[in-house]
């Protein structure tokens, strides 16, 4: 199980990632260009003590990502996904993918997954932060294929 983002534009998000990926032991893929400065700088301040940042893999674009990812499914959370998360079933290897934080991921990025994943919201809401739908689809991942604890 990874996590990868495409394109985030909020540094926040990706330092939340990053401890995500670090207390649970997953990969982190990064996919740029970002809507912030990417520095090591600001990954180490981002990382806190969660230790090296070995974890993560940052990717120049999608093509990038695509050529260089890890076998397994890519399953993208979406608002306009179309399986319930209580309904998908994860397997081990795969990766779970986060869309820009202002736009999602766009259509060619939607056309390249294995799977559309949604998160069941209350019909006023509008959608979760980025890091918070990670830890959720993280957790229930390693849940279902036993890779908690």
């Amino acid at each position: 199980m990874r996590l990868a983002l495409f394109q985030p534009d909020i540094p926040q998000n990706v330092g939340a990632c990053i401890r995500l990926s670090a207390c649970f032991g997953v990969e982190l893929h990064v996919v740029e260009p970002t809507g912030f400065r990417f520095d090591d700088r600001a990954m180490k301040r981002a990382a806190l003590d969660y230790g090296p940042l070995s974890h993560m893999t940052r990717h120049a674009d999608w093509d990038a990502f695509q050529r260089d990812r890890p076998a397994g499914r890519l399953i993208l959370f979406t608002t306009r996904g179309a399986t319930p998360l209580s309904d998908f079933v994860f397997h081990p290897d795969d990766t779970l993918l986060f869309g820009k934080e202002t736009s999602g991921a766009p259509d060619y990025v939607h056309a390249a997954v294995d799977a559309r994943v949604v998160i069941p919201l209350r019909p006023e809401a509008r959608s979760l932060n980025l890091s918070v739908t990670a830890g959720i689809a993280l957790w229930e991942g390693l849940r279902q294929t036993g890779g908690i604890g």
